[in-house]
């Protein structure tokens, strides 16, 4: 039996339960695998089934990582030995993604508290099991991001629908960029609920399982936010890069003129704030292609629900797995190690909007249904 998830239940008050499910692959900071989403979501459904667990908690061993994304070794190897441009053919590509985004979606809609342990890295598939907790901590080590643009891919697993749904700008902003937010910065965005000391786990589960339980969803999530809220520390103060060039972020990011954005992104490559800097520097570095999807798939969001945004992301990465820039970004950063991603289109100029059409058409056989049509029903 696999070791890379753990799951336990430890015993709290009124004879209640409370569950854990431990990301357990320290060494690659606890990145997701096919077998590792499909055996949480089973798992899931048996604790929602189980009228003695009060609430789940989702966490990631080894203290350096909650979760920094999929398993892209994995997904590279796959690419490899596909067919270049049969975005259907590459079998464990449509699995993962399916089964990762409809783990997801379940995480959003389950029907007992969720609380995520965010402490440190949550990256990529991290964001998308933390988006849709009902109880996000953060903790000072916290380094929250959708760094796609790096590999030639653009944010997923519902991240078009919780990037679109962020103030004006600060969505494309941080897609385009892959900018880490910290701690203050996520709840300034609402990205996350609650701060608490990294070292607080213990205290944590001490209070979990001293709490009076009771049978009912709503009671259970109003009596673990009073445990978070009373374990919360006064001497938090964390630097919120973001909220601090906020105004200037918004207002440069903001509109539909793509073009304009990016050029005002680049300009700031040289600025005398490191972590601006950095973040245009990213961009710069990045997929053109990616930044032009990205910024295409927030503004096609805009009034679909969170079904509809999972299965338009589907769809666009089955088309990102066929393509060229993905297998090249993953090589570049962990196969090779050069740094060097040749990406087509090379230019903003080139990644315009037909260009961006391709990956809005169905893969799959005509008369076959879109794989995650079920979800929302």
């Amino acid at each position: 039996m696999s070791t890379d998830l753990l799951f336990d239940t430890l015993e709290a008050g009124n004879g209640r339960r409370i569950a854990v499910a431990t990301l357990n692959r320290p060494r690659t900071l606890n990145g997701l695998t096919l077998q590792m989403c499909a055996d949480l979501d089973r798992q899931l459904t048996l604790w929602e089934e189980d009228d003695a667990v009060a609430l789940v908690v989702l966490r990631g061993e080894g203290g350096k990582a909650f979760c920094a994304g999929g398993d892209l070794h994995s997904l590279y190897a796959s690419m490899r030995e596909a067919t270049p441009g049969d975005a259907w053919g590459n079998e464990y590509a449509r699995d993962f993604f399916a089964v990762e985004y409809r783990l997801d979606y379940h995480i959003h809609r389950y029907a007992k508290p969720v609380l995520c342990w965010g402490s440190g890295i949550v990256m990529g598939g991290g964001v998308g099991l933390m988006m849709g907790a009902s109880h996000r901590v953060v903790t000072e080590t916290t380094r929250f991001a959708m760094p796609e643009i790096t590999i030639g891919i653009f944010p997923d697993v519902g991240a078009s629908w919780m990037l679109e749904r962020l103030p004006a700008g600060i969505g494309t902003f941080l897609a385009l960029t892959g900018a880490q937010l910290d701690a203050a910065d996520c709840r300034h965005l609402g990205l996350a609920d609650y701060t608490l000391h990294s070292g607080g786990w213990q205290a944590l589960v001490r209070a979990l399982q001293g709490t009076p339980w009771s049978s009912g969803r709503n009671e259970n999530a109003v009596l673990l936010d009073r445990v978070l809220r009373s374990l919360a520390p006064t001497d938090m103060n964390c630097p919120a890069p973001l909220r601090k060039l906020y105004e200037r972020i918004a207002e440069q990011c903001d509109g539909p003129d793509f073009e304009a954005i990016c050029a005002g992104i680049a300009g700031w490559h040289d600025a005398s704030n490191t972590w601006l800097a950095r973040a245009a520097q990213t961009f710069m570095r990045g997929s053109p292609g990616s930044a032009r999807l990205g910024f295409t798939l927030q503004k096609k969001a805009r009034g679909l629900s969170l079904a509809q945004v999972f299965q338009m992301e589907y769809t666009a990465i089955l088309q990102c797995v066929a393509g060229e820039n993905f297998r090249e970004g993953v090589r570049a950063l962990l196969i090779d190690k050069d740094m060097s991603p040749r990406w087509q289109p090379s230019s903003i100029a080139q990644a315009d909007e037909e260009w961006v059409q391709r990956f809005f058409v169905p893969a799959w056989p005509a008369g076959v249904a879109h794989p995650l049509a079920d979800l929302g029903v």
